[in-house]
């Protein structure tokens, strides 16, 4: 299937390079990557690249280090449903008993 179109088998091949380099943290490679991507005609790809382009840094620093904030937005994620749950009455001293307990 890839062998007659040729925009699915670029667009798969951008991707597993897009891959590798999170797997391997190599976010040095990330300019080349957007570069190769911006040379094919595949729009979808191309929004990406563009919207990876308003904040090059972070992009760079999260294909780079190892560490992750999964935890944290986890914590945070539960804070809000309990907030949610309260209907928005939910005062700091009451959010913070339900957090604690």
């Amino acid at each position: 299937m890839r062998a007659a179109c040729p925009h699915l088998d670029a667009t798969t091949h951008h991707v597993r390079d897009f891959a590798d380099m999170m797997r391997d943290l190599r976010g040095e490679k990330l300019p080349a990557w957007m570069d190769r991507v911006l040379a094919d005609d595949l729009p979808a790809l191309h929004s990406l690249v563009n919207g990876m382009k308003r904040d090059l840094d972070a992009v760079t620093a999260g294909l780079s280090t190892p560490w992750s904030s999964g935890q944290v937005e986890g914590h945070v994620t539960r804070v809000k449903l309990l907030k949610r749950m309260g209907y928005g009455r939910a005062n700091l001293d009451l959010l913070r008993r339900r957090i604690l307990a």
